[in-house]
Order: C-alpha cells, then sequence, then structure tokens
C-alpha cells in the first residue's frame, strides 16, 4: 500500500495523535475536569453509515486503487495518468481528505497487458476492496475490466478519449468521447482545410478500429464528397513504418488521420520526417495530418522537431490561457519536476479524484450505489481545461473540443476551439 500523507495536512476534523490525546485526558484530569474529545466530522458522518458495503474505510482513512500501464509499451502515454491522479489526491488531502478521511492508495501495473488488468482489477475490487478505481488507458484495457466492474459492483473513473459506444452505471469517462473529438475534429479538417479524401492509420485494438469506423462513416455519410482512400492497423509496439509511409504517398490523402498509440508514436513521426513527410511538405501540397492520439506526452518522446506544424484534436492542452489550468501546470511541475509535460488524458485523470471527491460528498457515502447515484450533475469549476459537469444520464463530460498545432517546442498553439461545451453522446444515431 502506498500511503500519501501530506506534511502540511490542515483540517479542523484532523484526529490527535495518540500521545496528544493521552496528554489532553491527564490535564483535564488534573484540573478535576472532564473532557471528551470528538472529530465533528467523523460524528457527522460515521463510518457505518457512510460504509455499509465493506469497502477499505476507517475512521480516519479511505483506501483507492490506481490501475495503469507504468511498464510496457502503453508507458509512455499512462505515467501522467499515474502522476496527476497523485497530484490531485495529495491535494485533496491538504484540504482535509474526503468526509474527514485520507486518500490512501493502492497501485497496481496493468503491464500494458489487457488480462493483466482484469486480474489486478478483481484484485483492487474483491481483496482490496478499495472505494473506487482511477486507472485504465486503452479502450482494450478498459473492456478488460468493465465485466469485473460491474460485477462486483465498483467504480472506475476512465481517463482517456475514446470511441464511445458504451455507459455503464460503474464507469465516470473523464475523457472524450467520439461526437467530442472525431466528429468535431474531422468536420474541422474539411471546412477548414479543405479535406475531402482521408486515410485512417490506427493501432490494432479495438479503439483505434472503432475510431476509423466512425470516422468512415461520418466522412463517407455527412462530409459531402469525401471519401476513406485506405485503412491500414499495426500492432501495438510495432516500430517499422516504412511500407505504410509508401502507402500514404501514392494515395496523396487531404488528410493522414493519424491514431497511432503508445510506444509505436517514437517509430512512425521519425520514419515520418526521415522519409520527407513533414507539415511544410504537405501544406506545399495542401494536405495535413491530423490526430487524435498524440499528446505532449508522447512528443516528449517522439522529440518536437519531429511533429512540428502536424495537428491534433483534444479538449485539452497545456498551453491554455486560463488560470485555473496555469495553477495545475506550477503544481504539476512542483511535484513532478520542471520538465514534465502534461498532456490531454493527464489532465482528464487529474479530474477524476476531483469529481470522486465532489461525488462522495454530495452522496454523503462512499457506497458505490450511493456515489452512481449521485454522479449526474456534479461539477468541477477548477478543472485545468475550464468548467466540467457529469452528464446527469450517461457519465460522461461536457467538455469543449480543441485544435492545436504541434510547435518544436513540444507544446501545442491552440487555433480552434468549440464555442460552447459540447454534450457528450456516446451513442450518436447513424454510427453503427
Amino acid at each position: 500500500m502506498i500511503s500519501i500523507n501530506a506534511s502540511s495536512l490542515k483540517t479542523w476534523g484532523r484526529r490527535l495523535r495518540p500521545w496528544s490525546m493521552s496528554a489532553a485526558f491527564a490535564m483535564a484530569g488534573a484540573v478535576g475536569a472532564s473532557a471528551e474529545w470528538t472529530n465533528p466530522v467523523l460524528d457527522k458522518y460515521p463510518t457505518d453509515k457512510v460504509n455499509t458495503t465493506g469497502l477499505m474505510v476507517t475512521d480516519t482513512t479511505v483506501t483507492v486503487g490506481q490501475l495503469h500501464s507504468v511498464t510496457g509499451t502503453m508507458a509512455i502515454s499512462e505515467t501522467g495518468s499515474v502522476e496527476a491522479e497523485r497530484l490531485a489526491i495529495k491535494q485533496i488531502n491538504d484540504m482535509g481528505g474526503v468526509l474527514g478521511r485520507k486518500i490512501e492508495i493502492i497501485q497496481e501495473d496493468g503491464a500494458s497487458d489487457w488480462p493483466t488488468f482484469a486480474e489486478k482489477a478483481r484484485k483492487l475490487l474483491v481483496s482490496d476492496k478499495v472505494g473506487t478505481v482511477f486507472g485504465c488507458w486503452t479502450s482494450a484495457s478498459r473492456k478488460a475490466v468493465l465485466p469485473i466492474f460491474e460485477k462486483e459492483n465498483g467504480m472506475l473513473y476512465y481517463p482517456t478519449f475514446y470511441e464511445g459506444l458504451e455507459a455503464s452505471k460503474n464507469v465516470i469517462y473523464t475523457g472524450q468521447e467520439a461526437t467530442q473529438q472525431i466528429l468535431w475534429g474531422l468536420d474541422w479538417a474539411h471546412e477548414e482545410k479543405g479535406a475531402k479524401t482521408f486515410f485512417l492509420i490506427g493501432s490494432d485494438y479495438i479503439w483505434p478500429r472503432t475510431s476509423n469506423k466512425i470516422a468512415r462513416i461520418h466522412i463517407e455519410r455527412f462530409l459531402k464528397g469525401c471519401k476513406v482512400v485506405g485503412e491500414e492497423y499495426y500492432p501495438l509496439g510495432h516500430t517499422q513504418f516504412g511500407s505504410l509511409i509508401n502507402k500514404v504517398k501514392l494515395k496523396k490523402p487531404d488528410c493522414i488521420y493519424s491514431i497511432i498509440v503508445g510506444g509505436s508514436n517514437v517509430a512512425w513521426y521519425k520514419q515520418l520526417n526521415a522519409a520527407g513527410i513533414t507539415a511544410d511538405s504537405l501544406a506545399k501540397r495542401g494536405q495535413i495530418l491530423l490526430t487524435i492520439s498524440t499528446t505532449e506526452d508522447e512528443i516528449l518522446g517522439i522529440g518536437g522537431a519531429n511533429v512540428e506544424g502536424f495537428y491534433a484534436c483534444m479538449k485539452y492542452f497545456q498551453s491554455l490561457d486560463n488560470e485555473n489550468n496555469k495553477k495545475f501546470v506550477a503544481a504539476f511541475k512542483e511535484m513532478w519536476g520542471s520538465d514534465s509535460v502534461i498532456g490531454d488524458v493527464t489532465q482528464a485523470a487529474y479530474l477524476g479524484p476531483w469529481l470522486w471527491k465532489a461525488t462522495v460528498e454530495k452522496a454523503g457515502s462512499f457506497d458505490i450505489d450511493a456515489i452512481s447515484a449521485a454522479s449526474g450533475g456534479v461539477e468541477f469549476k477548477e478543472a485545468p481545461e475550464g468548467y466540467v459537469r457529469i452528464h446527469d444520464t450517461n457519465n460522461h463530460l461536457w467538455s469543449k473540443a480543441r485544435i492545436g498545432k504541434m510547435l518544436a517546442n513540444g507544446q501545442f498553439e491552440v487555433i480552434a476551439e468549440s464555442p460552447e461545451l459540447i454534450e457528450p453522446n456516446p451513442f450518436p444515431e447513424g454510427y453503427k
């Protein structure tokens, strides 16, 4: 168990240390007075009332799980999620915790392997009885653990942009779904960049394949005069993209639509650059590269010079200019180092502990059924991306979509933004 104890914890409901309690009672006895120490938060939220299902909740602590890949090909993407959740938990503990209880963590490594995710999820829920889990990145890992969370009635806060077509009472989805990212980004490529032909590329698992299925439907049914001219998939961890690059050169698509994930990003973009496919060379032919999977986290490993001028559709970029984000970036760098970078999924992971805290406090309980019932309408006004709110019925977040242009320094210049929050719609009509 990894216990996060903030040395600066200041809370009116803090339990006295044993020696302090003894000293207090001795002093009371010496003056002939009676005294009884109480915790006002515990009086209001006694453990037997806020934990009726045997979760790992005591009078002073609540234990949660973290389940991400910190080894394997997905570690390049998921490490930021671990760090962001740790930051949020530290900040929550510094404020007094949740219902007067400090958060402790049991961390498990999914190791970029979907059966391992399932095994660790079962351990966290059945053996450790954690109050909630913050975890997963790929849709494959989420699909592997979802039946376990539903069977054991656990709660997962899932931070990654994903394909949609799912809604569970046992999952809070803090990233975008398809209508908030895929559809909006393709519309931008068509309307603002004049793209009419698209080459769809992805890693070979659920999210890229389903996302590209949705993208193809949108391109061919809903974008006038547009078509898909190629579609290719490669295994996770794949590093040889020469044949793909030759196919892209042959087809000359207006938009290279890339959903490569994890460590494969490094080889993909470096080999594009070596083959002379850069943003400048594409622009001369009226072409662009648009990704929905490459964030600041991946660019740190790729190198900004290899991606400069390409585009990404996300809801968050580290360069967002608002006060919430400035405070978040400063706190993240203070905790994890000045060279740290923050990508879309990292920020979405940061939202998880805060939304869980707000929901627990709204429900007045750690029980999963109570949290599930209370989730609708829970908001987080201090979100780095800006105001977010959990949808009343589908457990996804209202959020904006943005287009960022990759810079040589590894950051993004935000060049487009949806004017309003986009309502999440994980089951868009006409996309099956």
